[in-house]
C-alpha cells in the first residue's frame, strides 16, 4: 500500500529531534521505504497488542521503532520513535 500522506504529532517530532544523528539518517531512509510499501518485510511492519492495539510498528534498525497509525486512506500519522520502551 503506498502512502499517500504523513503526519506527525508534536510528541514524534521532539522525540526525533532526541535521536542520535546515525538514527535519524536511518530513520530517513526507512520513512521513504515506507512511503512506497508500508509493509515492506524490511520495515517488519506490524500491528501491536494491549493497550497499543489501535497502532502499528515498523523497524529503523535493531533498537528503533517507529510507532505509527492509519487514519484515512493513504494518511498515516507517526506517533512516537525510539526504543523498544516506547511500547510502554
Amino acid at each position: 500500500m503506498k502512502i499517500q500522506k504523513i503526519s506527525t504529532s508534536s510528541h514524534f517530532a521532539k522525540a526525533f529531534g532526541a535521536l542520535p544523528e546515525k538514527i535519524k539518517k536511518q530513520a530517513i531512509q526507512r520513512e521513504k521505504i515506507f512511503r512506497e510499501d508500508c509493509f515492506d518485510a524490511r520495515l517488519k511492519t506490524h500491528k501491536l497488542k494491549g493497550p497499543l492495539k489501535e497502532y502499528w510498528s515498523f523497524s529503523i534498525n535493531y533498537s528503533y521503532r517507529i510507532l505509527f497509525e492509519f487514519q484515512e486512506d493513504g494518511v498515516v500519522g507517526l506517533i512516537d520513535v525510539g526504543t523498544h520502551s516506547i511500547y510502554k
